[in-house]
């Protein structure tokens, strides 16, 4: 543990949790964030958030076992802490999960429990943010990813399958014998944590050159996950303390229920202010407030527009595969971008059209090397927008408690 750490920060905080319609609030220290762990002392000085993660149901896998097993899934709760340095900021993301799921090198069908950290790359504008999934076309996000894995030895590129024999066939023992299997142990791979940078579906490209330096663990303990990710306020790619806050979502994976790449829970873009500096106020207030519209008339003006006749919402349509699902689009999309989607839908067309879709019934088409949504653009009035946008904010999955 980090004893001065720990001590800079017992002197201003007291450890509460606010909803999760709060933004959350990265406590400034003088001191080195870079050593926490998910177990140090110090968080229990710092102020957490809840956070609600949804199912995220745009996009199925073709693993009817593993659909079955998620098909009424709830979403979860979870509580996010930050703090930030001169150069660094630290999260810790706490989460229930009743069982610890190691992803296994050996074999195909178990999976790992694991969560990942997105950032979008551009927050300028706080009413085009990227799609919450992976990002979109023009608005990339980077994202940090970490997985429960067991010790992985080939392949991982070393070329050290010689080292991997069986020590009772090395003819050696005692003090050899331990020496060789420690020399087996330091060739392994004992951490997966990758960062990759995305505009949307099948598009996740790893970055390799070590222009992403961040450092990711996690341990688990009493039915809980608590994972740390701890990354540089500024790189190539991001700059996070140019605007006093900026926003930021969490996922997080079940192996028991065989959760991998979009079979997951994820929450919408939550807003980081960053204690003692300025600005950020639109960013905070744009992704807090709650819808104004009116949600009863806005359920009637998307039956009235036929929303259902693509979409599958609850209640008004089967499920189906042409247009994205909307069934928890108001736990993970903003009010604001919602409501670009119905009035511009060429504005964020997702990449990676769902395969399980009817041929005949595409949510886009390539024109001129562009895609076009197939869905036309509804330009109503600024009140039948809002009651719109405040009926779909309300369609999400019930929250375990």
């Amino acid at each position: 543990m980090n004893k001065l750490l720990s001590a800079a920060v017992a002197v201003a905080v007291a450890a509460t949790v606010v909803s999760a319609q709060n933004a959350i609030v990265a406590q400034k220290t003088s001191r080195d964030v870079t050593h926490l762990t998910p177990t140090s002392k110090a968080w229990d000085y710092v102020k957490g958030t809840e956070v609600d993660l949804y199912p995220q149901s745009t996009i199925q896998m073709n693993d009817l076992r593993a659909n079955l097993m998620n098909k009424r899934i709830k979403g979860k709760t979870a509580t996010v802490k930050a703090i930030y340095d001169s150069k660094n900021i630290a999260f810790l993301l706490e989460w229930p999960d009743g069982t610890r799921s190691i992803q296994q090198g050996y074999r195909s069908d178990v999976y790992g429990d694991g969560f990942a950290v997105q950032l979008p790359v551009n927050f300028d504008d706080p009413k085009k943010l990227p799609y919450i999934g992976m990002g979109s076309e023009g608005r990339p996000v980077v994202i940090h990813l970490q997985k429960a894995v067991q010790p992985i030895f080939e392949p991982n590129g070393k070329g050290d399958v010689g080292m991997q024999q069986n020590v009772l066939s090395k003819n050696a023992f005692g003090k050899d014998a331990g020496a060789y299997q420690d020399k087996v142990a330091s060739l392994a791979v004992k951490d997966y944590q990758r960062s990759f940078v995305s505009e949307g579906f099948r598009s996740m490209t790893e970055i390799k050159d070590s222009s992403e330096k961040f450092d990711a663990d996690m341990k688990y303990g009493n039915k809980h996950w608590k994972g740390t990710l701890i990354r540089p306020l500024n790189d190539v790619y991001l700059h996070l303390d140019k605007g006093g806050a900026f926003p930021v979502a969490f996922a997080t994976w079940d192996g028991a229920r065989m959760n991998r790449d979009g079979l997951k829970l994820l929450s919408g873009w939550v807003p980081v202010k960053l204690e003692g500096q300025t600005g950020g106020d639109a960013l905070v207030e744009e992704l807090t407030a709650k819808p104004k519209g009116n949600a009863e008339n806005g359920k009637n003006l998307v039956m009235q527009n036929g929303c259902m006749g693509c979409h599958y919402i609850p209640g008004m349509s089967m499920p189906g595969f042409m247009a994205p699902n909307l069934n928890n689009v108001g736990g993970q999309a903003t009010a604001a971008y919602i409501r670009e989607s119905i009035v511009d839908p060429n504005a964020v067309i997702v990449p990676g059209y769902n395969r399980n879709a009817h041929p005949n019934t595409p949510w886009y088409n390539v024109v001129d090397g562009k895609r076009q949504s197939t869905m036309p653009p509804y330009p109503l009035d600024d009140k039948s927008l809002d009651d719109m946008v405040a009926y779909l904010k309300t369609l999400k999955v019930e929250v375990e408690k």
